[in-house]
């Protein structure tokens, strides 16, 4: 008997991943430098020499990250002088990047959960207004909180081609 033959095929394989988001996310995202370098900049390292030497990323490394965020519009480039010195730039982040800010919190709160020192993270997210702690959530669009992941499942959206058969 052929083991596979109990075995329903995932609905997801009938669908192309040809114009996947996540892909297509993971394209401008998926170095790991890359998210170091938004970490960075969300916690208020702007500029380059600072940002390397923060980070630890390689000039070059960090060079071509910086580069492909401000050309995918993640991050723009603000002019800066220093005293004496030549035009330099800051990074800042735009729309497009501040939007990110829940996926970095949901990598911190999962780094904090499974690979922080035993005396906890060494940063944590706060609401400014109050103080409290932040924390990435899976919430619907009708308001429900999710507190169980596998209570989210995917499905094809409008985007949705199927596999060419």
């Amino acid at each position: 008997m052929d083991p596979d033959a109990s075995h329903a095929a995932p609905p997801a394989l009938a669908w192309s991943t040809a114009n996947c988001q996540v892909a297509r996310a993971m394209a401008v995202l998926g170095e790991k430098s890359t998210v170091v370098v938004l970490r960075e900049v969300f916690n208020g390292v702007r500029r380059f020499d600072d940002v390397q030497r923060h980070s630890g990323v390689p000039r070059q490394v960090l060079s071509n990250r910086l580069a492909l965020l401000v050309e995918h519009d993640v991050l723009r480039r603000v002019p800066y002088r220093p005293e004496h010195g030549r035009e330099r730039h800051e990074y800042r982040l735009t729309q497009k990047g501040l939007d990110l800010y829940p996926v970095l919190a949901a990598l911190a709160d999962w780094g904090a959960r499974y690979y922080a020192d035993k005396e906890g993270p060494p940063v944590e997210i706060s609401h400014r207004d109050c103080g409290a702690a932040v924390h990435a959530t899976l919430t619907c669009e009708a308001g429900h909180r999710l507190d169980d992941p596998r209570a989210a499942a995917p499905r094809p959206g409008p985007g949705a081609r199927p596999v060419d058969a």
